[in-house]
């Protein structure tokens, strides 16, 4: 369903940038259902701000907020510090909007600090660009200048080309009021290269800025035909953007949104009181041919007992025929199952060399079904001890080929390309793993979730894909959040971030997939959830290694009970 509801944000997001936005927001909206229903906090909030962008981009301000408010309490309730950044700088051009500049900088800023803290840079030019125009619109051109520049450095240092047009787009506008000589001369330069990055990417909004503009340049210059025909391509790239037909999408959409809503369940009271009284009709019918009605019944039984029995004997050859031939054939499918499982067991590392490098230490690894989409990964490259637990995606059979494809890719990034980064390690093994399914005629998107560790002494380095780093040292939790990116195809990626810890004597590290927490069981039948998971381990950190994984793995038990088990579970504890 996850997988489901991203796609279909994508579909909108597609739509949206082509000019569809009625069609863009029909996709958004049935993602908000999915998300909705299996409360996928990090869907939700990415779901929320894409509506509440088109809605700025209808000037529906007071609706925007909403959404973006929505969002920031998501993202705050996750500590998810990037979303945090997100929701507040979109907050913060609704106040510009607003004609609130003083507010509009404070959320600027504020989004800024975090982004440069968690080393978010595509994020920090757009803040940049943001802060710097509230300054422009101040007629603070120095300060303004101040923060393009810091934004076109860091856009030129990512490549991004979008933020790039906007950079050079303000500062040869303020270039172009100030009308100099010079600053003409480099405002033209400005402008062009901005008009040149909006033709190649294909952004209206910027085309149509860069080429505005360059018509006012040209009239400065007295150059009447090149500024006519920046002028009409300015006009041209501007319809394109706000015609009549996405001025109304929004409200539209929303209205057959909750009207579909209201509908269901007006229609859903309807199809009851209908039944009702379909029922009365029913058993008025019934009462009056009862008595008739029991004496064909018995008739009819009897003409089908005297049939069954002169049958039974026949059907009983063949259904015994039919269960020895379905007999067969599960056997023969489990059989191929259990010689996968031998193939799988193959690539995980045996017990005897984790524990030669890893002395104090479990791995409590339950697949779901024979073989599994989670598994663990132990190597050792110069000095350095590399271990990781993953998720790939799904379970079973799919999950099992998944995983060695992603098994592979982490071999490779090591043993080929002589990789001890995690970060590192993870940034080659997802364009491996992406290499390796674009081979097929039809789109893959499947991938792994990972936390990877790299031991060397009391030295720990650490990357993970959504899957984070515990360490418990002296009674408390020092938890490392993940990249909220997969292995695997991913829109706008990002290299791994790779951290870094001096431990101390007693620290004992933690990694795990998502397999354990998301187990049903207990009395009310409701997920075991990762405060639970933590008070567990918080409450065995004086049980050695072996034995804290015999108590995680009764406590997962004694939870689930009769319910079945939804997940694989892989879970690994190192103690220093």
């Amino acid at each position: 369903m996850k997988n489901l509801s991203f796609s279909l944000i994508n579909i909108g997001y597609v739509y949206k940038h082509r000019g569809n936005i009625p069609l863009g927001l029909e996709y958004y909206y049935k993602s908000w259902e999915i998300l909705e229903k299996i409360d996928y906090k990090e869907g939700m909030y990415i779901c929320l701000n894409n509506i509440g962008a088109i809605h700025i981009s209808q000037k529906n301000y007071t609706e925007a907020l909403e959404y973006f408010n929505k969002s920031l309490n998501i993202c705050e309730e996750d500590s998810d510090k990037k979303g945090i950044a997100y929701n507040l700088n979109n907050i913060g051009i609704i106040s510009e909007n607003l004609g609130n500049k003083s507010n509009a900088l404070e959320y600027f800023h504020k989004a800024l600090k975090i982004n440069e803290e968690i080393g978010n840079k595509k994020a920090a030019t757009i803040n940049l660009i943001n802060i710097g125009r509230i300054h422009k619109n101040l007629e603070d051109d120095d300060k303004a200048l101040e923060y393009f520049h810091r934004s076109l450095v860091i856009s030129e240092e990512i490549g991004n080309k979008a933020q790039i047009a906007n950079a050079l787009n303000n500062i040869g506008e303020i270039e172009l009021k100030n009308g100099g000589k010079n600053e003409l001369i480099a405002a033209k330069k400005h402008l062009q290269k901005a008009l040149d990055l909006g033709q190649e990417i294909g952004s209206p909004l910027r085309i149509s800025k860069a080429a505005n503009n360059l018509s006012f340049l040209y009239e400065k210059q007295g150059n009447g035909l090149d500024a006519l025909k920046m002028y009409k391509l300015s006009i041209t790239m501007r319809d394109s953007i706000n015609n009549e037909t996405t001025q109304k999408a929004t409200i539209q959409q929303e209205t057959k949104y909750e009207y579909e809503k209201q509908k269901a369940i007006d229609d859903a009271q309807h199809e009851i009181k209908l039944a009702i009284e379909q029922e009365k009709k029913e058993k008025q019918q019934i009462i009056s041919i009862t008595t008739a009605t029991g004496l064909v019944l018995v008739l009819v039984f009897l003409i089908f007992v005297f049939n069954r029995l002169r049958i039974t004997k026949k059907q009983k050859l063949v259904i015994e025929d039919q269960k020895h031939l379905v007999e067969e054939k599960n056997q023969e499918i489990t059989a191929s199952i259990t010689y996968a499982k031998r193939i799988q067991s193959a690539i995980l590392p045996p017990a005897k060399v984790v524990k030669e490098y890893l002395p104090e230490s479990f791995i409590l690894y339950k697949p779901k079904d024979i073989v599994a989409g989670d598994f663990y990964w132990l190597e050792r490259n110069n000095g350095k001890i590399l271990f990781a637990a993953a998720d790939c995606t799904g379970h079973g059979v799919p999950g099992a080929m998944v995983s060695v494809v992603c098994n592979n890719g982490l071999n490779r990034s090591v043993r080929e390309y002589a990789l001890t980064s995690p970060g590192e390690i993870l940034n080659k093994t997802r364009e491996i793993v992406i290499r390796e399914f674009e081979k097929s005629d039809e789109e893959v998107k499947d991938g792994m979730d990972i936390a990877l560790c790299s031991l060397e002494g009391n030295h720990l380095k650490y990357a993970g894909a959504h899957n984070p780093l515990w360490i418990i040292r002296k009674g408390e939790v020092i938890e490392t959040k993940a990249n909220k990116q997969p292995i695997g195809q991913f829109d706008n990626p990002e290299p791994y971030i790779t951290h870094s810890f001096d431990l101390e004597k007693g620290d004992t590290i933690y990694i795990f997939s998502d397999g354990y927490v998301d187990q049903f069981g207990g009395e009310k039948g409701k997920k075991f959830k990762i405060i639970a998971f933590r008070t567990l381990l918080l409450s065995i950190q004086d049980k050695s290694m072996e034995e804290q994984k015999v108590i995680i793995d009764e406590t997962f038990e004694t939870w689930r009970g009769n319910l079945e088990q939804v997940d694989d579970i892989c879970v690994i504890g190192v103690r220093v």
